[in-house]
């Protein structure tokens, strides 16, 4: 398993570790500034639920209040009162935890 801090550090990296799963690839690109790159990345997996929490929480970073709702709705869960950074944290420690 690969540490949060670990994975913080990858970012300098000029890609993500090979071995992560789509979800945990687009929190990479989205902590290194890549909001297009990390969208890619989950709705080309929409429906697998990890990926759909970070679909959320992309529309959250971007503003689109509307679209995070409804893909918080589609995961069960209510929209965070969490910093963005808090949940962040909380998604890629949790993904990173069952790799």
């Amino acid at each position: 398993m690969t540490t949060i801090d670990a994975f913080r550090s990858s970012v300098s990296q000029a890609a993500p570790p090979g071995d992560l799963g789509p979800a945990l690839q687009a929190l990479w690109w989205a902590r290194r500034g890549d909001w297009g790159r990390a969208h890619e990345c989950v709705q080309s997996h929409e429906g697998e639920p990890d990926c759909d929490r970070v679909h959320a929480h992309l529309h959250r970073q971007e503003g689109d209040m509307s679209n995070a709702g409804w893909w918080y709705r589609r995961v069960g869960r209510p929209l965070p009162v969490l910093s963005l950074e808090e949940e962040w944290d909380n998604l890629a420690a949790e993904m990173l935890s069952r790799e």
